[in-house]
């Protein structure tokens, strides 16, 4: 494993707060009590789930969430049609609205 990769995953992990020496640092009570109350302010237990926000946001979480849903796939079928009928319609069907071709 590279320098780097241990550099990486020691860093998620976090020193023994039992022990001034198991931490490598100065072995006086005032030092050890910093990090000792560093670590007790610290969040405990899993993160907050985050609420979404924005419309795509809320669009993401519902159908690419925990349960993900085949629908986007119709949303887009459905849009495709919209929008092609749309075109079509201004592109040529609006000029045959009154006269045959």
């Amino acid at each position: 494993m590279s320098f780097i990769a241990r550099r990486g995953l020691s860093t998620l992990i976090p020193p023994k707060i039992a022990s001034p020496s198991g931490i490598g640092a100065a072995q006086d009570a005032a030092r050890m009590e910093r990090v000792v109350s560093f670590y007790e302010k610290l969040p405990r237990g899993p993160a907050p789930e985050v609420q979404p926000r924005g419309l795509f946001e809320r669009y993401q979480a519902r159908y690419f969430g925990k349960n993900p849903s085949p629908a986007p796939l119709a949303h887009l079928i459905g849009f495709m049609i919209v929008f092609g009928y749309a075109q079509n319609y201004y592109f040529h069907l609006r000029h045959h609205k009154n006269n045959a071709h």
